[in-house]
């Protein structure tokens, strides 16, 4: 297959061992019905349930090279911008098979998983759940087609103060529900800001991740800026971070939520 760097990835079998460096990764194996085939996985691979219990191999941020050498993978599933690639590298130069990912729109989380599934010899799982991703995609999309735009700030972190930009997968999410993201024409794809730009944008909507499933402590700072839209109108809202901001099959939980909070706010207009 091609991986997201477009490198040929090659295995002479299906893969029976295989190591996950981001929990959007272990997350997509299992999407994939790999999910039996990981030995090893990074710090907060949680989801699905079975995750928990896999071998750690350090963090997405430092790779335990060790670890993960004693594991004896037949392919390593790689964070293209996440994972450091000096220690990617040296796996590679060890001669081990590395698939970068970094699927950027939710075609390529269906295509992501369809080639995982090949790797991995579970095409007939991993071809019905790539195909379920994409219809739901399309029925939300159709459903909010016609619905008024609502300006909003997505807030990926605290500190620094991080957004995303229009080529970042929770931009075209804003998109299928007829957000605008007011960052998305930065160049980079996770932009630091200040406060300052945020207060001259003055969107209408702030979309917080939090630290957690459930803590929308990051929205409290800007109750302090009364002349801010979204404080005026009451607009600030959470989205478990793990269903918007990995990219998997359960970003439809996390567009589902971020679209009723797009409806809320376009009924306090």
């Amino acid at each position: 297959v091609t991986d997201d760097a477009q490198r040929q990835v090659c295995l002479d079998r299906p893969a029976q061992r295989i190591i996950a460096l981001s929990p959007g990764a272990t997350e997509l194996l299992f999407s994939a019905g790999a999910g039996a085939n990981i030995v090893g996985a990074v710090a907060f691979s949680d989801f699905p349930e079975a995750a928990k219990t896999i071998p750690r191999v350090g963090s997405y941020k430092r790779i335990d090279l060790e670890a993960a050498l004693v594991l004896k993978p037949d392919l390593i599933i790689a964070w293209r911008s996440g994972n450091p690639l000096p220690q990617t590298e040296q796996l590679e130069a060890l001669g081990f098979a590395v698939y970068y990912a970094e699927p950027l729109r939710f075609e390529g989380v269906s295509t992501t998983i369809e080639r995982f599934a090949l790797l991995a010899g579970t095409d007939v799982v991993g071809a019905r759940v790539a195909e379920k991703l994409r219809q739901d995609i399309a029925s939300l999309r159709d459903h909010y087609a016609q619905a008024a735009r609502v300006p909003l700030f997505y807030q990926v972190w605290r500190e620094p103060l991080m957004t995303i930009n229009n080529d970042h997968l929770i931009s075209e999410a804003i998109g299928v529900c007829a957000g605008v993201n007011v960052f998305g024409e930065l160049p980079s794809l996770a932009p630091r800001i200040s406060e300052e730009a945020v207060l001259e944008a003055n969107p209408e909507v702030i979309v917080a991740g939090g630290m957690g499933e459930d803590d929308p402590s990051w929205l409290e700072p800007w109750k302090q800026f009364s002349a801010l839209q979204a404080v005026k109108r009451n607009n600030l809202f959470f989205v478990a971070p793990s269903t918007l901001q990995r990219p998997t099959p359960r970003m439809v939980v996390g567009i589902r939520t971020l679209c009723a909070h797009l409806e809320t706010a376009r009924g306090r207009r």
